[in-house]
């Protein structure tokens, strides 16, 4: 059965699942859904022009910043066509190959969107630690490094997963749990032990997501020795407030992926449409999020929006 399998994985396709309980209303969900990848698109698109359009805006902080909207908008797109194929089509069907596509993008792009997280929290305890210096440290070529490494990191890490999927039999009904391909799904699949996927798969979180997110609780403890320096209570103050919006980019992002973490876990057996909130809750959250709070509390990058606006309507 096995090699009957292998053989004929060329036609294997697997089944999206919609929002369980909620099929017959799918067609109204769709507007919620559509409007939040218009709002994560768009206004990532926008906060990455302003940063590409404004001289003023090529600042260490602010190329971070459209690094983190290049991502989301990854993250977006990877998973607009089969969540909105279901919404609007019902279209549940999806061939193999394209899902694998779809799990490498969606985790490709949320590993390089914590790894800029971390390049971000490097970046306020650089203005912080040593802001005469700031500029030297962080140069445009630096910058680029950075960000090519956690592109290439991301790759590279995520590379092996669909590769070792596709050399696994499939002989049961590939049924999903979400209506977009993610490898812990994709992993219940297989009638094949898939230790070796179980075991890189552990790797690769614990030495991205795992690692990111320790690095960036280090650099605030050395943010908060830092300010307790400052010897002026409205210094202090203004130090911290310079870091506000990253906190809530790091606490939108990661907040959800240990919330879906523990529910996979801790509650296997909860509601399935509490797992899908979870799930969607991580995905589509911070692209909507971010950009707002970004553009409401970082006054250069809203008036560079706005410059954009007054651009066009004078040309």
């Amino acid at each position: 059965m096995g090699a009957e399998s292998n053989e004929s994985l060329d036609l294997l396709s697997v089944f999206l699942t919609g929002i369980p309980g909620l099929e017959a209303r799918q067609g109204w969900l769709s507007m919620p859904f559509f409007t939040m990848y218009v709002v994560a698109t768009v206004r990532n698109i926008l906060i990455i022009a302003a940063v590409q359009e404004n001289p003023a805006l090529h600042e260490p902080m602010y190329l971070f910043l459209s690094m983190l909207a290049v991502t989301e908008v990854g993250v977006s797109v990877s998973t607009l066509p089969t969540v909105m194929g279901i919404l609007w089509f019902d279209a549940r069907r999806v061939d193999f190959d394209g899902c694998l596509a779809q799990m490498f993008f969606i985790h490709t792009f949320s590993c390089m969107e914590s790894g800029v997280l971390l390049a971000m929290s490097y970046d306020s305890f650089v203005a912080i630690y040593n802001p005469l210096c700031y500029t030297a440290i962080l140069t445009l070529p630096r910058i680029i490094c950075m960000g090519l490494g956690i592109t290439l990191k991301s790759v590279a890490l995520m590379a092996p997963l669909p590769i070792l999927l596709r050399q696994l039999p499939y002989c049961h009904t590939n049924v999903l749990s979400h209506s977009y391909c993610l490898h812990s799904d994709l992993m219940q699949l297989p009638c094949a032990v898939t230790k070796l996927n179980s075991i890189l798969g552990l790797t690769i979180v614990l030495a991205t997501f795992g690692l990111d997110s320790l690095l960036i609780v280090v650099s605030y403890v050395l943010i908060l020795y830092t300010v307790r320096g400052i010897a002026s209570g409205e210094g202090r103050w203004k130090a911290l407030n310079t870091c506000m919006s990253h906190i809530c980019a790091v606490l939108i992002y990661y907040v959800p992926m240990i919330g879906v973490s523990v529910m996979h876990r801790a509650a296997k057996h909860a509601s399935p449409i509490v797992h899908t909130l979870m799930s969607s809750i991580y995905l589509f959250v911070p692209p909507v999020l971010n950009p707002i709070i970004y553009s409401i509390k970082t006054r250069p990058i809203r008036q560079g929006i706005l410059t954009l606006f007054c651009k066009r309507e004078l040309l």
